[in-house]
């Protein structure tokens, strides 16, 4: 397929469930279903012996064959592997991650023939290392990763392309503020973003990696068990499969508390059987917590912004938790604005990413493009230093979070004594001044410095911060003889031949192998 064909294609890689959009002959965002029909699949993989099942029939293996079963590996992006043990193997998140995105991509083969370049989203809030991850699953799932972008920016893309911003006819004189409001299947973003016609300028963004609807799932999960322990005596918990079942129950409740006043949940274990009540007023009370966990960080980023809420035009809300009554009535009560629910609340991130693949494939084209994104970075960026005083290490930042990038940075350091031969630069990102407290990104060492180098010679140290959050280390020493190149190695990220190991094999399966 020539270049003049490429699909733009853009996919949402949920913690619960993913979803692959393309725009069409007119350049309108639509998305594609899977090979089951569905507009979404289940971000989840079932390891049955020689065959790999994603999507609904893996999501199904949770109740009965929980230990052959990974979900939520998005949670876990960024770590060497799996939180959990699949039939006696561990596997790297993004590599799991990788099997949900090659199922994306054969189905959409199917039906729009061959394709490899795409644009993934990922929370505002991953820092690089978890981004570095995410490019790293699509490429082995056999993708062409051309960019990643925050999902609550594709979020407001897709309103703006919706509200006619990101066309001709988009007022270029008209600013609106919006706050986006995403709290979906694993992890929660606020961003507040500034659009001027065609222009999407982020002024803030904060968010929670760990924080989204399987929280509220766990909560409720803990009401019913405990309920059903008061009647039995015994914890449906402590049996993989009762809790997978329960949990599979607990979902269905969720959605079900959305819309009507109570649910029943029934719950099996040990022989004894009941069903379990719970009103959506016990379900709200057990979450109030994780409410208010969201409502503090759409206030600390409002307050980043430099806003009040009056400034607002509007709080849109996306992702699939957000159809939760309580979220609403919280972000009606604090923003004093009725929540923004125009776009669709689990396919608006796809589309705002195929929309921004549809840009890029124009401006290789040599097309004008048809809107600009300015984004700011969701962590402080720094090296790590000794505190001449204490000896302890400290993180001295470079680019503190929220700066608009791209950026480039550079600050310089002094070797520790005479005649040193070698320098660690260490990466972090994270906002205390201990570097102990932030996560470390990389590291990269200097070797071969000049001999008879007097102590405190000057190592400049420089940071290039691309528009997706991704990073580029440059290490330079003034006094030595001729340039000295150094690799920069990324924290638990897979070294390149595993990674093309696990791309032959991964967008190598066969569709009879594949489900």
């Amino acid at each position: 397929m020539t270049s003049e064909f490429t699909p733009a294609i853009g996919i949402d890689l949920g913690t619960t469930f993913s979803v692959l959009a393309r725009l069409d002959d007119k350049g309108r965002p639509t998305t594609l279903v899977n090979a089951e029909g569905e507009r979404s699949t289940p971000s989840v993989v079932l390891f049955d012996n020689d065959e790999v099942v994603v999507g609904r029939e893996a999501l199904k293996a949770m109740a009965t064959e929980p230990t052959k079963v990974a979900d939520g590996s998005k949670r876990d992006m960024g770590q060497r592997v799996y939180h959990k043990v699949i039939n006696g193997k561990q596997y790297p998140p993004e590599v799991i991650a990788a099997f949900v995105l090659n199922k994306l991509r054969v189905d959409a083969i199917s039906q729009i023939g061959p394709f490899s370049k795409v644009v993934i989203t990922v929370p505002a809030y991953f820092d690089e290392v978890r981004r570095k991850a995410t490019q790293d699953a699509g490429y082995m799932a056999g993708f062409e990763v051309m960019d990643i972008i925050n999902e609550p920016t594709a979020a407001a893309i897709a309103f703006g392309f919706h509200q006619g911003f990101s066309r001709d006819h988009g007022s270029p004189d008209q600013t609106h503020r919006v706050m986006v409001y995403d709290l979906g299947g694993g992890t929660f973003d606020v961003t507040v973003m500034e659009i001027t016609g065609s222009r999407y300028t982020t002024l803030a963004t904060d968010g929670d990696v760990q924080l989204g609807g399987y929280d509220w799932d766990q909560r409720l999960v803990d009401l019913v068990a405990e309920a059903f322990i008061r009647q039995h005596f015994c914890d449906p918990r402590e049996d993989p499969i009762a809790a997978g079942k329960l949990w599979r129950e607990c979902e269905d409740a969720k959605r079900t508390l959305s819309t009507r006043p109570k649910a029943s949940v029934p719950c099996d274990y040990r022989g004894f059987s009941s069903r379990i009540e719970i009103t959506r007023e016990q379900f709200e009370e057990a979450t109030r917590d994780l409410v208010d966990r969201t409502r503090f960080t759409m206030c600390q980023t409002l307050k980043a912004a430099g806003l009040d809420w009056n400034d607002l035009d509007r709080v849109l809300l996306t992702g699939g938790s957000t159809r939760m009554p309580m979220v609403r009535a919280m972000v009606r009560q604090v923003s004093g604005k009725e929540p923004d629910t125009s776009v669709a609340a689990d396919e608006a991130v796809a589309h705002g990413a195929a929309l921004r693949a549809g840009l890029l494939l124009d401006k290789a084209r040599g097309k004008p493009p048809a809107f600009h994104i300015r984004n700011v970075n969701s962590h402080s960026l720094g090296v790590v230093g000794l505190d001449p005083t204490t000896k302890r290490r400290r993180n001295g930042i470079l680019i503190p979070r929220n700066t608009p990038i791209p950026v480039t940075a550079k600050r310089v350091f002094k070797t520790q004594k005479e005649n040193q031969r070698s320098v660690l630069v260490e990466v972090v990102e994270g906002e205390s001044a201990s570097a102990d407290e932030c996560t470390t990104v990389g590291r990269c060492t200097i070797k071969n410095l000049p001999l008879h180098l007097p102590a405190g010679s000057p190592v400049e140290v420089q940071f290039h911060y691309s528009p997706n959050g991704r990073l580029k280390v440059r290490v330079n020493v003034p006094h030595a003889d001729s340039e000295i190149e150094t690799e920069f190695t990324r924290e638990n990220s897979l070294p390149k031949e595993h990674l093309d190991g696990w791309r032959r094999y991964i967008s190598g399966l066969e569709p009879t192998n594949y489900r």
